[in-house]
């Protein structure tokens, strides 16, 4: 493991009942995030530490960047445009499931694809979704139970995905050209810990950082899914992080209080704020909706 030591300080104070999805928007020079059930997309300027947010009416679940001042975003059931000049809510489709399965984690590849996934309350129903900027839905993996932190390997050709109830991340083979994925293997079995991965992050190096719901820390791990370095956090449900700062080497945390009793969140009265640490390591740049990248 490492032998550094970073430190993470809290940079707002929100008090969210589900903080996911941190986002940094390199063009805006500023970090987006979700508060799921109090139905908020936030935006934060570090620069200036101001905090606004979108009251989309509904839950919301992760989002991506796109162009003409939009971002995709997932609700509980639909894919939607969001216009951040002023808060209209544009929807794109509906999932026709079950009320057991709403969306879940997401982020767009280099090419601008939207990948999201589903969580099924009752069962191993849950799904993985690739949106395409001409509208397409296609399912693309199945039998998931929370389809949580995803990712890619710095050259393309790897895919990571969370399934959080079973503790496990996966790796997949992707054809980045063709948008498929095939050929799944536990990466990461964390099963026999008494938390869960959920969000996630790569990072220039090619390693992972993964938020662990009820570890009280991110645990970041090499290319071939050995524990690096653990970054303890005062509470215990970090729930995802990403790169975000000018130089792409500050690591923003959200974090959640839903589930917390009285008590727990005595222990632990930082639980749903957002959260920043600076690394000596640098991120990977964000990949928006329906534009892509060499």
């Amino acid at each position: 493991m490492n032998t550094y030591s970073l430190i993470p300080e809290v940079i707002l104070t929100v008090r969210a009942r589900l903080g996911e999805r941190p986002c940094w928007d390199a063009q805006a020079q500023c970090l987006y995030w979700v508060d799921i059930y109090n139905h908020r997309l936030h935006q934060f300027e570090p620069k200036t530490k101001k905090d606004r947010f979108f009251d989309v009416s509904e839950v919301v679940t992760c989002f991506a960047p796109a162009s003409n001042n939009r971002i995709i975003i997932a609700l509980r059931h639909h894919l939607a445009f969001l216009d951040i000049q002023d808060g209209t809510v544009t929807r794109l489709l509906k999932l026709d499931k079950p009320s057991d399965i709403r969306f879940n984690d997401g982020k767009c590849d280099r090419l601008g694809r939207f990948w999201v996934g589903t969580l099924c309350t009752s069962g191993a129903n849950a799904s993985l979704y690739r949106y395409d900027p001409d509208g397409t839905l296609k399912e693309m993996e199945t039998g998931l139970t929370i389809s949580n932190g995803l990712g890619w390997s710095l050259d393309q050709q790897t895919f990571y995905l969370t399934d959080s109830k079973p503790k496990i991340i996966y790796a997949y083979d992707f054809d980045l050209s063709q948008g498929n994925i095939e050929n799944r293997r536990v990466f990461i079995d964390l099963s026999e810990e008494s938390f869960s991965p959920d969000g996630l992050t790569v990072d220039s190096e090619g390693c992972l950082w993964s938020a662990m719901w009820d570890g009280w820390c991110i645990i970041r791990f090499d290319p071939n899914g050995k524990e690096m370095l653990r970054v303890s956090l005062p509470v215990p449900r970090p729930s995802s992080c990403t790169f975000g700062g000018t130089d792409l080497t500050t690591l923003y945390i959200t974090t959640a209080s839903i589930g917390l009793s009285e008590a727990d969140i005595q222990d632990s009265i930082f639980s749903g704020d957002l959260f920043a640490v600076e690394t000596p390591i640098k991120g990977t740049p964000t990949n928006y909706f329906g534009v892509g990248k060499d």
